[in-house]
């Protein structure tokens, strides 16, 4: 899968600097940081402009206070912004501080996420 490993380890590093419990799962093209077996925040290709961007999955109230915000944009993969996430473009992450305010952010929503039904096949 391709996505950008420098930045996966970047993320790694805020986590386990944050304590946090978290595995890496990949999906969707790209890598998704598991925090308590939640989706958290992950990295994925944009198909069309070959960037990487970040999904943080923030809640619905973050999502309004930082759509203006500097690389943040809805999430869509189908047309509908998805809930809760956002994607975040290469100029709203590429400095430390901001990279870490979007970990930080997704880490505080992560205890108000539902978790995912379990897929039987």
């Amino acid at each position: 899968m391709a996505y950008d490993s420098y930045l996966a380890e970047r993320i790694e590093r805020i986590l386990s600097a944050r304590k946090a419990n978290f595995y890496q799962k990949e999906m969707m093209g790209g890598v998704v940081f598991m925090v308590e077996d939640k989706m958290c925040i992950g990295i994925a290709r944009d198909k069309k402009t070959e960037e990487d961007r970040i999904m943080a999955r923030i809640g619905a109230q973050a999502q309004i206070e930082n759509e203006s915000k500097s690389g943040c944009r809805p999430m869509e993969f189908t047309g509908r912004p998805m809930k809760d996430f956002v994607f975040i473009y290469p100029e709203g992450y590429d400095m430390e501080e901001d990279l870490v305010y979007w970990v930080d952010l997704a880490l505080a929503f992560n205890p108000l996420a539902k978790k995912s039904k379990s897929r039987r096949n």
